[in-house]
């Protein structure tokens, strides 16, 4: 399971960070990011989901390996 944020549509809330800051980072830019290729790591799958769910933007989804 991967994370994936389209820049486009983020708006730079950061909710997401807050909920998965261990695949979501910070940019320069204030938007969101992901870290390395966003795998989410194992036993964070449903912190995934939080953070898509999350997102007012529609920002963010998860792509399965």
């Amino acid at each position: 399971m991967k994370i994936r944020i389209d820049n486009k549509l983020c708006q730079g809330l950061n909710r997401c960070r807050a909920v998965l800051p261990e695949v979501i980072s910070g940019s320069d830019d204030g938007k969101s990011g992901v870290t390395g290729d966003g795998t989410v790591p194992p036993g964070l799958e449903d912190d995934a989901q939080d953070a898509v769910d999350g997102c007012p933007f529609k920002a963010i989804s998860i792509v399965q390996d």
